[in-house]
């Protein structure tokens, strides 16, 4: 009765007219099944999980962002709370004092971990948060071209080009040297046209932590822009201390579970001079009217908030959540335990190394340099059919390079965090060496 009465007051027949701007080529009917009960959705529900397989089930040596790390109980339960879980912005801030502390410590954590003046409170991702730094560096400094490195995943370089879509800003790439790391030659002739920005990772694509990175501050006046992963910062010179203008990075490797591959937690931080052009928000700490302690919204340099001529993005939210179970996570393990975990990714990756280059015909690493948690194999089978058999076998192999940078294709990157214990890292090793 309601639908028939709202298809007459706006003058249809049928629910069909409600399409008929639609071009009857492009209309799809989905065969939707009867409809269930509670009882029976559950049921058919729980067949379809049955069929996945966890990361405890069949470990995972995928990486290449996204981490399969420990995350203490206490995290979940933290961010689980209601006043943390089913918040999203918190425009009154005497209603979100306890968000806006928790957003405010993240920033302070991250500060201190980068060695920067300022950080925000998240972006969405690292791809997003590299784009964002793009557009900082045209806003920064004149110039027609952002460099960045070949060795660079696809979805990230893809994520990069439309961010500097409409800029005017192009993207020249420069490679690596035998090591895997930053090729200064490759790079230095680049750096003498109109750059605008200078970006560069450590630890790169190929879990290579390239202490050459400290060399790029005196080659270019342009901003320097350096990706992290934020675990390594609790052993390696932080980047503000390497003169970096800007910081990305993903957090996803603290307090957050792998989840299918994302959400990831956009870091993003900068020196204190360029604070105003930074993106997203910045949580602030102040005085109320009564001389008490208060966190507030300091910066929202977002169209929505401010002229649109004078906004640095159109991003319309940050992740949060995420934020909010980083801070916990980094409170949780202290400055010792940050480095204690650092430390036994390193330790991880090293052994699985020397494992695999005791295997016929496997080149492991590939680049003789100092990695994090991961390294490029060249294995003698193509790294997708590896996989596929590795599956079956119970395991989830690397990452195969051939997509990202088709010259490695014969290469995989695998990742081994502290999740990998002696018996683990044997049982993959075994089951390459019957593979292979």
């Amino acid at each position: 009765m309601d639908r028939k009465e709202m298809m007459e007051t706006i003058g249809i027949g049928f629910e069909e007219d409600l399409f008929e701007d639609v071009p009857a080529e492009v209309r799809c009917h989905l065969p939707l099944p009867p409809g269930m009960s509670e009882r029976e959705t559950v049921a058919a529900v729980e067949s379809i999980l049955e069929r996945n397989r966890h990361m405890g089930e069949a470990p995972s040596f995928l990486g290449a962002g996204c981490y399969d790390h420990y995350v203490p109980a206490a995290v979940d339960h933290i961010v689980s709370r209601s006043e943390f879980y089913t918040s999203y912005t918190p425009y009154q801030p005497e209603m979100s004092q306890g968000m806006l502390q928790a957003l405010f410590e993240y920033q302070s954590h991250i500060c201190e971990l980068t060695a920067m003046d300022a950080a925000n409170c998240s972006l969405y991702d690292g791809a997003t948060a590299l784009g964002e730094a793009a557009r900082m560096c045209a806003r920064l400094n004149n110039g027609e071209l952002f460099l960045a490195p070949r060795a660079m995943s696809r979805e990230k370089l893809s994520v990069l080009r439309n961010y500097l879509v409409g800029t005017g800003v192009g993207i020249g790439l420069y490679g690596w040297d035998e090591d895997g790391g930053l090729d200064l030659d490759d790079l230095g002739p680049r750096l003498e046209g109109e750059v605008c920005g200078v970006y560069a990772e450590c630890p790169n694509m190929f879990g290579v932590i390239d202490a050459r990175t400290d060399l790029l501050r005196p080659l270019t006046e342009a901003p320097l822009v350096m990706g992290v992963n934020p675990l390594t910062l609790a052993l390696c010179k932080p980047p503000g201390e390497m003169g970096a203008d800007i910081v990305v990075g993903d957090g996803q490797c603290l307090g957050a579970h792998p989840n299918f591959g994302g959400p990831g937690l956009g870091i993003f931080a900068c020196r204190q001079e360029h604070v105003r052009r930074m993106p997203g928000r910045v949580i602030g700490l102040t005085e109320d009217s009564r001389g008490q302690q208060a966190f507030c919204m300091t910066m929202q340099t977002r169209e929505q908030h401010i002229r649109r001529g004078r906004a640095t993005s159109n991003i319309c939210t940050n992740v949060a959540l995420l934020a909010v179970g980083a801070a916990v996570h980094m409170s949780l393990l202290g400055r010792d335990g940050l480095s204690s975990l650092a430390r036994e990714n390193v330790e991880r990756a090293r052994r699985l190394m020397d494992l695999l280059s005791e295997l016929d015909n496997v080149v492991s690493p590939f680049f003789g340099n100092h990695h994090f948690n991961e390294f490029l194999a060249q294995m003698p089978v193509r790294p997708e059919k590896l996989n596929r058999v590795l599956a079956k076998r119970g395991f989830q192999g690397g990452l195969p390079m051939g997509p990202h940078v088709p010259e490695l294709g014969d290469c995989m990157l695998l990742a081994s965090t502290e999740m990998h214990d002696d018996a683990t890292q044997d049982a993959f090793v075994a089951a390459l060496r019957e593979v292979l």
